[in-house]
């Protein structure tokens, strides 16, 4: 459904190259310029009816597997590595790491699936689920169901998307120096902290998000936040109860238990989970070939199309419940539950055509290209695209 086509090899991507878009070897090319012609109803009749129903003993099925998985894990580390030799018990805790770093991050998925009301038909059900598996992950749920879905409304804008707002020319002028922004060790580091530290950092400051929320407060955990209204003021109070509950869980288990043990076996799996869902979002939403709109261009279709199909393999894509290999179809249809996406995305792919985006780079290599060649957008132009270099 993709292009590997060099665009030097002909005039087809002459409007790419005019909005700054430079081919990389190994990535596909990017989605046409103009404006798609199928309609949002011609997809939807595309894919199969069933596709859209929400099955509330599905879905709980899928949640109550993960849970078991995650139990069994946490059990068996803390009956066998707790009492092993050093020998077993470093490399028994990286693979448990991991392993129950990767099912937290599926009970995340779970947790996305409720707040785009996937997860059944009852949306009380859908909350109060979501509420739960987010909160034990020391995210505040209706904070996040809040901005997260003014990123689907405004994905691939570049004044108004919520969460990965490109930098432009103009930002980074003052304080670029050439040879650190090539330096691979500079990039290294950058990667690590990005990962590390860039979900705490949207959560509580936002960052990453639109100009408009300058020098106003902007923490997922403030419920005064310029994020929210005043309707919604109560909601991101009983958010923040919600997480305060899990952390007084957390320093009782450290009391009880002792910091090592309570790291070991929930906090370093926790930090992982962080990482994983910033290295999943940023390579689903930023790459060269992904364009970026600006008003007058910039549509709701056209900006659900600015994200990216991949791949970790079979196992993990289904441990992470296809949020990665079937995202294209969750930004156009978000409340089709992630056991219908595959089916739905196969539907959607003929019609989609070149827009639609599906890169096979190893999860690695795109990481790094996307923090080595995705530095700024221009400052003029209605459609651009990522930069390398001044």
């Amino acid at each position: 459904m993709y292009s590997t086509e060099n665009p030097s090899d002909g005039n087809k991507y002459h409007e790419h190259t005019k909005a700054g878009y430079k081919y990389v070897d190994g990535t596909p090319m990017p989605q046409p310029l103009s404006k798609p012609q199928f309609s949002l109803s011609e997809l939807r009749a595309a894919i199969p009816s069933h596709c859209f129903e929400r099955s509330m003993a599905k879905s709980f099925g899928y949640l109550a597997w993960n849970l078991f998985v995650c139990s069994c894990l946490f059990y068996g580390a803390n009956a066998v590595l707790e009492n092993s030799s050093l020998l077993v018990a470093i490399p028994g805790y990286f693979a448990y790491w991991f392993l129950q770093a990767s099912y937290m991050t599926g009970l995340f998925v779970i947790g996305h699936e409720c707040g785009h009301q996937a997860f059944s038909e009852n949306n009380i059900i859908n909350d109060v689920v979501g509420l739960i598996l987010h909160s034990s992950l020391l995210v505040p749920y209706f904070s996040w169901k809040i901005t997260h879905r003014r990123h689907h409304s405004n994905a691939g804008s570049c004044e108004n998307e919520e969460v990965f707002v490109p930098l432009t020319y103009s930002d980074v002028k003052p304080y670029w120096t050439e040879t650190i922004e090539d330096s691979p060790l500079y990039n290294l580091y950058h990667i690590i902290a990005t990962l590390l530290l860039g979900w705490p950092s949207y959560l509580c400051f936002n960052e990453s998000g639109p100009k408009k929320y300058t020098n106003h407060p902007k923490s997922h955990f403030n419920p005064n936040a310029s994020l929210f209204t005043k309707k919604q003021k109560f909601d991101i109070i009983f958010s923040d109860s919600a997480v305060a509950a899990v952390i007084v869980i957390v320093c009782c288990s450290i009391s009880s238990y002792g910091f090592f043990r309570v790291l070991k076996l929930y906090l370093a799996p926790y930090i992982i989970v962080n990482v994983l869902i910033v290295l999943f979002t940023c390579i689903q939403h930023t790459d060269t070939y992904i364009p970026y709109y600006r008003e007058g261009e910039w549509s709701w279709r056209r900006g659900s199309l600015c994200t990216v199909d991949r791949t970790l393999g079979s196992w993990l894509d289904s441990v992470f419940h296809h949020i990665i290999d079937t995202h294209v179809c969750h930004h156009i249809f978000p409340r089709i539950p992630f056991y219908h996406c595959q089916e739905a995305t196969e539907a959607i792919k003929p019609i989609l055509g070149e827009y639609y985006l599906r890169d096979t780079t190893p999860i690695f290599q795109a990481i790094w290209r996307r923090f080595t060649h995705c530095k700024f957008v221009p400052d003029e132009g209605k459609v651009v695209f990522y930069q390398k270099g001044m």
